[in-house]
């Protein structure tokens, strides 16, 4: 087994809200999620949060071989909310969120399960690439944030657009009609995708939050073959490096319309050969 990751805040020195490990025969990775700036109901912030949440997952799943991963992910959100709910509002509608991508080898197979935006990228024997991304959010996101769009990045009046665009998100989560995402509810791991293939049929497995997606499905600049070669020749810094050129290029997001001008970006890459 053999897992290189790498990560960046959105800003220099800035608090990261991504959280990825691997143990052997399993990694996880979550990108938490809140309102900017906004009251959330929970003292402990959103990188406590995903931190917390991702610990446990890892955990569960190398601790219950026989639980399937959506089972393990109930089992470590119910857990995260018992480690907080004494102190903060957990019923709060901004409470924080994560994303969610877990793997896990299991009798010659590899179990996998994808919440939220985030993405995994499973290479196969012969060059086929299968990324798989739960999009619900992206699909009720592209219904709504026309005005977000239209502004430049990090303009009084974006902004201004953003945090209406993301209250009105956060009314449409975890509910039929919206998007799933990890929350203090266990119901929502009911609802990720998920799915198991050959351990030996592959050759890598990727795990990627959208900040390091941004070349292939924001920017354009890039296919999965090409961001799959550049992390077996370089390594996840030189994606998330070569992510950040491209977002210092387009600073008010006039090439590329988008909510933050930078993301924290993870990316784990597992080489299985």
């Amino acid at each position: 087994m053999r897992v290189t990751l790498g990560t960046s805040p959105s800003a220099p020195g800035g608090e990261n809200e991504d959280f990825a490990a691997a143990a052997p025969g399993a990694a996880v990775l979550l990108d938490g999620a809140g309102v900017a700036d906004a009251e959330t109901g929970c003292v402990h912030g959103v990188a406590w949060f995903s931190g917390t949440l991702g610990a446990l997952l890892l955990g569960t799943i190398t601790a219950r071989p026989a639980w399937p991963l959506a089972e393990c992910l109930a089992d470590a959100i119910r857990v995260t909310r018992s480690l907080h709910e004494d102190t903060c509002d957990v019923r709060h509608r901004a409470s924080p969120t994560s994303t969610v991508v877990a793997v896990r080898v299991q009798g010659g197979r590899l179990d996998h399960l994808v919440l939220g935006d985030s993405s995994l990228l499973l290479a196969e024997q012969g060059g086929r690439l299968f990324p798989i991304t739960d999009r619900r959010l992206d699909e009720v996101g592209a219904r709504l944030r026309g005005r977000v769009d239209d502004l430049p990045t990090g303009s009084p009046e974006h902004a201004a657009a953003l945090a209406e665009y993301r209250d009105t998100l956060t009314s449409l989560r975890n509910r039929p009609g919206g998007f799933w995402i990890a929350g203090p509810d266990p119901f929502a791991a009911e609802h990720a995708l998920t799915g198991a293939v050959q351990l030996d049929s592959l050759t890598s497995v990727t795990l990627l939050s959208d900040g390091a997606t941004r070349l292939v499905d924001r920017f354009g600049l890039a296919s999965w073959d090409d961001t799959l070669a550049l992390l077996d020749s370089a390594g996840p810094d030189e994606l998330i490096h070569q992510t950040r050129k491209a977002e210092d290029s387009d600073p008010h997001g006039r090439r590329w319309p988008r909510g933050k001008a930078h993301d924290d970006a993870t990316a784990l890459h597992w080489a299985l050969l």
